[in-house]
């Protein structure tokens, strides 16, 4: 399967199979907004809780939060957003199109905008000359809309975790270093989006800040840098497909002393050859807090109560898509065999994050196997077992649905089970099956999605 072809294969079985549909499909869809059906609603959930998990409820040195999407209009003069979250906008003045310009030269191939061909008319070097975008969403708050009533939509996370350091760090009792995490939505009017859900205008993000004293922040930002990485290995997602790469000085953000991508090749259009950004690893040393100080007037230094030193901690981000960490885990578990003569679709996917981990299927619908059949479903799903039932069709063509949704476990009634209380299990990713007690169906699954 060649790897352009890739996304087109997941947009069609994303909405085929309940994992992504287009907004507002019945009228037409919404640019680059995605609604995630059954099953997509599931897996993303299963990533956040994954992410969650792993940086709060496994630690003692990270906090939760959950900050609001609407905030002072300060927060952003002083997060740099109103003044340095720009792009260059340019228009096609044959199609009159509009891209961003770094992504036009990518998808274009083009070195400079002269030579750069419409990647929507075809047409060569007809543009506008380029102008500053910003890509924050717009709104009033209150009954008035005129300057004074002016409120963004968030186009980040992490400022929220920022303007929360000190009430967590007093309330949590916590000493630097330590970090604050949060998900959320975040939303940017991108000028050029698409590839699916990987460049959207809604999204949600993983963002964990990690507050340091200024001199160990270089170690930090290297423990970080590994530590992430090995969490994406840990989803399941291949080591050839999983890469970091370095920000160039002269690229760097405007906060940044250092900053590091972990990308995933998805191949096609995305990124640098195949390669998208699904996680950032940034040093923003001591830029956010001081100047939300400076911004605000209140002081937010940490006091060291063992030294009384003061000082503004330095941050080390940490900063996840969680929409693009669950379209590399698609990308990634997408594969076609043929078996018997026929091709198989499999969604491979860790059980763990399987949104489905068993379907049961009765051989036939008599002679009592579709009630016990049921019977077994509804057990599992009082067990905390996500099940799908189904009795329609030929009992191969119900496995191949299961295996194209990615759901790892098949259990099968059949006249065994009826004389002895036994049933087949079948593997999704080797198709081996076994036979055990069905009031082991639980723990088997269990014990292979822990």
């Amino acid at each position: 399967m060649a790897e352009h072809d890739l996304m087109e294969k997941l947009v069609s079985l994303a909405k085929r199979r309940g994992y992504v549909f287009q907004s507002s499909e019945i009228y037409g869809g919404t640019g680059s907004v995605w609604d995630y059906g059954p099953l997509g609603v599931e897996l993303k959930r299963n990533v956040k809780e994954a992410w969650w998990r792993s940086m709060v409820h496994e630690r003692d040195d990270i906090e939760g939060l959950d900050a609001s999407i609407l905030m002072h209009p300060r927060v952003w003069e002083a997060s740099g957003h109103l003044a340095e979250f720009t792009d260059p906008l340019v228009e096609c003045r044959n199609c009159h199109r509009r891209f961003r310009v770094d992504i036009l030269l990518a998808e274009s191939g083009a070195a400079e905008l002269e030579v750069a061909r419409c990647v929507a008319c075809g047409v060569t070097g007809e543009w506008t000359e380029p102008r500053q975008f910003n890509l924050m969403f717009k709104t009033f708050m209150g009954p008035v809309e005129d300057e004074s009533a002016v409120v963004y939509l968030r186009p980040e996370t992490a400022q929220g975790i920022y303007v929360n350091f000190l009430n967590v760090q007093t309330t949590a009792r916590q000493r630097v270093p330590f970090g604050i995490a949060q998900i959320g939505k975040a939303f940017r009017n991108e000028i050029t989006p698409g590839n699916f859900t990987f460049r959207t205008r809604e999204f949600e993000q993983m963002e964990m800040q990690y507050f340091v004293e200024p001199g160990t922040d270089d170690d930090w930002f290297e423990q970080w840098k590994e530590s992430r990485i090995g969490w994406m290995r840990s989803l399941g997602l291949s080591d050839d497909r999983l890469r970091l790469h370095q920000h160039p000085p002269d690229k760097l953000a405007h906060y940044a002393k250092a900053a590091f991508d972990i990308e995933f090749f998805f191949g096609g259009t995305i990124g640098d050859e195949g390669w998208g950004e699904i996680e950032g690893i940034h040093n923003r040393t001591d830029f956010d807090l001081g100047r939300h100080q400076e911004y605000s007037g209140k002081r937010l230094e940490y006091i060291d109560p063992a030294t009384q030193k003061r000082y503004l901690p330095y941050i080390i981000e940490t900063s996840a898509g969680a929409d693009r960490v669950t379209l590399a885990l698609l990308a990634n578990g997408y594969r076609e065999e043929v078996v018997e003569g026929e091709t198989r679709v499999v969604l491979a996917l860790d059980p763990s994050l399987a949104p489905l981990k068993v379907g049961v299927f009765p051989l036939v619908k008599k002679d009592g196997m579709a009630e016990r059949a049921m019977s077994i479903h509804e057990s599992l799903r009082r067990q905390g077992v996500p099940s799908f039932y189904d009795e329609s069709g030929a009992i191969g063509r119900r496995y191949r649905r299961q295996d194209e949704a990615g759901t790892p476990f098949g259990v099968t009634i059949d006249g065994e089970t009826m004389e002895n209380g036994t049933v087949t299990i079948r593997d999704r990713d080797t198709m081996a099956q076994v036979r055990i007690a069905e009031e082991q169906i639980a723990t088997y699954v269990g014990e292979r999605i822990a």
